[in-house]
């Protein structure tokens, strides 16, 4: 049995200038099609334009946030799940007065090669 807890993660800053710790990846020996991470931003910060080969879905913790994809963007909140397509350009920006806390799930899984600031 893996239990992982987030009080136990190891964060650090990534591409795209969220503070992120990895929870699951298959590259650890896990049979799975995915890999699982959360994700911070503190209050007015950005995550930086980028994009990814594969599908990404973010899934809020905390805050409420301003997503934006390609042309589109939406306020999210606590409990809302966000789809982003392939290849879509995409950043989120916390306008909230705390800190906003989400999930990332990439499939097929994250990799450093199939990802690229916009």
């Amino acid at each position: 049995m893996i239990v992982k807890n987030l009080k136990d993660c190891s964060y650090g800053k990534v591409l795209d200038g969220t503070l992120l710790c990895e929870l699951l990846h298959p590259r650890k020996g896990l049979k799975m099609n995915f890999s699982l991470a959360h994700a911070i931003l503190q209050v007015g910060e950005a995550s930086l334009p980028h994009r990814l080969k594969s599908v990404e879905v973010y899934y809020i913790l905390e805050g409420k946030g301003l997503m934006h994809i390609n042309n589109e963007a939406e306020m999210v909140k606590v409990g809302d799940t966000i789809y982003i397509p392939p290849k879509a350009v995409q950043c989120i920006e916390n306008i909230g007065d705390s800190i906003l806390s989400f999930l990332c799930i990439v499939s097929p899984p994250w990799q450093k090669e199939d990802e690229e600031l916009c």
